[in-house]
């Protein structure tokens, strides 16, 4: 090698002292082309993260479902009789009814057309109500989602639950408010059986939780329907399979009882449990052996976290939020009248749960705010049925799973860059101590 390609003492000093952005190669690699600025990264990396995929998702959702409205709609088919001497028509009528489908879609669940702000209100809270349970819900997926787990049992987890609280209403009422708390207490406590049943099969046997959650759903299912048959739950006089109402002592009180608004005690109850869940996930020791065993099993392992605790723990808890979502649901002033029956709405609730934890991105502040998504489609979808099917409702559900489920799909159709990792605010904080 000759003296004049051995690099000088300042050469090598500099390349030591150079301060590399995440995903920058050094400036000796770079080839001489002009690199792109730190906001020029922030931008890419904001363009491409999950909250523009997410926005994206739904907005394609959308999209889909008006093109369901406009080619289902008796209107449109029967101009579309004439597209091609009269295409305007055809356009403008499918176009009409996109609009009117998607403002009474919005109306129903957000804000009213007509009445004083009270009454345009209304339909907001009732997407409120229908948010409650969801939230709860959907923070049990998100929690077992964030350990590695595929929670789809919370079917079954709601449905022990709401055995669990209802046997205590029918048989063992206690005075005034402590009726409801003890409900909700053996609500979480049966949930939360239910679902360590599933975290001691995975820890102890290996038993994967997506076979051993699906089994038990069924078991659920058929055990409420017996005890429904029997003194334990069957209301007294009654031939089929039926509870009696939920005592009033045990039910949520309305949060605004003047107002006449759905939204009860429950939601406040869901705030809470949010921000409960983003402090152990974020704050707690527990939660940060939660996620080192979502990220890597075995490097969690070698670090000395004794896993198989880790998926018992995350069950455990996964199963409470399951049960209690399953109490807010039962014990709502809506629902309560209704008893339980064989019918009763777990099975769609605890799939929506998945649903809105995909959405979320498995983060309790996204599970809230999608849960506050689908509360709302549902309490507007019943508004939508003179221009479309309701089921329109859960194409636009499955289509939002869809595109959350694959990113990259997103990215191409909307040319997306991909995520490098840049993290702006280390890269400032740098800047400024130099």
């Amino acid at each position: 090698m000759n003296a004049d390609q051995v690099p000088s003492q300042d050469q090598s000093s500099k390349a030591k002292k150079e301060k590399l952005e995440p995903g920058q190669v050094p400036k000796a690699q770079q080839g001489g082309g002009p690199q792109p600025s730190r906001w020029t990264l922030a931008l890419k990396e904001i363009a491409g993260g999950n909250a523009v995929i997410s926005v994206l998702a739904i907005f394609v959702a959308l999209v889909v479902g008006a093109l369901f409205i406009a080619i289902f709609n008796e209107d449109v088919q029967e101009k579309a009789g004439y597209f091609f001497s009269r295409p305007g028509d055809t356009i403008g009528t499918a176009w009409h009814v996109i609009v009117q489908a998607y403002s009474a879609l919005f109306s129903g669940g957000v804000f009213g057309r007509s009445g004083d702000l009270i009454e345009r209100l209304a339909p907001f809270s009732e997407a409120l109500f229908n948010a409650t349970s969801l939230i709860a819900a959907g923070l049990a997926v998100a929690l077992a989602f964030r350990v590695g787990l595929f929670n789809i049992g919370a079917r079954g987890q709601i449905i022990v639950a709401v055995i669990f609280s209802g046997f205590l209403s029918f048989h063992l009422p206690l005075p005034g408010p402590l009726a409801l708390i003890g409900a909700i207490v053996v609500g979480i406590i049966g949930g939360a059986l239910w679902g360590g049943i599933v975290g001691i099969l995975r820890a102890r046997t290996g038993a994967h939780e997506v076979i051993t959650t699906i089994m038990l759903n069924y078991v659920a299912l058929n055990l409420l329907i017996f005890l429904l048959k029997t003194p334990a739950l069957q209301q007294p006089g009654q031939v089929n399979p039926k509870s009696p109402p939920i005592p009033v002592d045990a039910r949520l009180p309305t949060l605004f009882p003047g107002l006449g608004w759905q939204v009860d005690v429950g939601f406040l109850v869901v705030i809470a449990v949010t921000f409960g869940v983003w402090w152990l996930l974020n704050r707690s020791a527990l939660g940060f052996q939660f996620r080192a065993v979502g990220e890597n099993p075995s490097a969690a392992r070698t670090a000395g976290i004794d896993v198989k605790n880790v998926y018992l723990y995350a069950m455990l808890i996964s199963g409470g939020l399951a049960g209690l979502a399953g109490v807010l649901f039962l014990h709502s002033p809506t629902q309560a009248g209704n008893g339980l029956s064989p019918t009763f709405d777990a099975a769609r609730l605890g799939f929506d749960a998945i649903t809105v934890a995909l959405l979320g991105r498995s983060r309790p502040l996204g599970v809230f705010l999608a849960g506050l998504l689908f509360g709302a489609l549902r309490a507007g979808s019943f508004d939508m049925r003179i221009f479309v099917s309701i089921d329109l409702v859960g194409v636009i559900q499955s289509v939002i799973v869809l595109l959350i489920a694959a990113p990259p799909l997103v990215r191409a159709l909307f040319f997306l860059p991909t995520p490098t990792g840049f993290r702006f605010r280390r890269t400032a904080k740098a800047v400024v101590t130099k």
